[in-house]
């Protein structure tokens, strides 16, 4: 399911029909695979079926999913979002100079939880949100792409980030989605210049090139 403002909510039964065959077809590759779902009950799918990878847009915050998540091997994408809840909406607005301090509160508070619940560090990717997660205000997205490098200093763990396509890049340069190719891999390298691990981007080809 998308996680963009305009997205239509979807089951976690309908979650788990799509991705189940995708699943079965990668079945030897499955410490490569990543899953992205908020909702514990793909979530919970997901980690029987071994994936390498499982990504939470709210941050895996329901302690519930703990045990399993400790039970399992996969590395966790702990994303962090102003609205907490669902999908990005049009109704945050984190300010460029709040959002480093936020960011960390909720890392920090994230993190604390899911190791006392037996995750192990070294499991877990960081990921500060952009675009809508963080504000509608392209400057939030801006800054914080900016400070990356204060971000890992403060908080010891490997960073995500995905800007491919934001919303908040065609904002900048004036450009439809269609047209951000040029924009995305611009700032997919200025997030890897100031300290980002890992990047989630629409073209690896472009990138990997580059």
């Amino acid at each position: 399911a998308a996680s963009h403002p305009d997205a239509r909510p979807v089951s976690p039964a309908d979650e788990i029909r799509r991705i189940a065959p995708l699943l079965d077809a990668l079945s030897d590759q499955m410490h490569r695979v990543s899953i992205d779902s908020f909702q514990p009950e793909t979530q919970r799918y997901a980690l029987k079926r071994g994936v390498g990878y499982l990504n939470d847009i709210q941050g895996f915050p329901d302690p519930a999913l703990y045990p399993d998540i400790a039970e399992a091997d996969c590395r966790l994408v702990v994303m962090h979002s102003a609205q907490r809840d669902g999908i990005a909406t049009r109704t945050g607005h984190l300010r460029p100079e709040d959002a480093l301090d936020e960011i960390v509160r909720f890392f920090e508070a994230r993190v604390s939880a899911l190791r006392r619940s037996g995750v192990a560090a070294d499991r877990l990717i960081l990921d500060p949100g952009m675009g809508f997660f963080l504000s509608p205000a392209p400057e939030t997205s801006l800054h914080v792409l900016s400070n990356l490098q204060k971000l890992k200093s403060a908080l010891g763990l490997p960073l995500l980030v995905s800007v491919s396509r934001k919303s908040f890049l065609g904002a900048t340069v004036g450009l439809p989605v269609k047209d951000l190719g040029p924009a995305s891999l611009a700032a997919e390298l200025h997030a890897i210049g100031n300290g980002a691990d890992y990047v989630r981007t629409h073209a690896p080809g472009d990138l990997r090139s580059a």
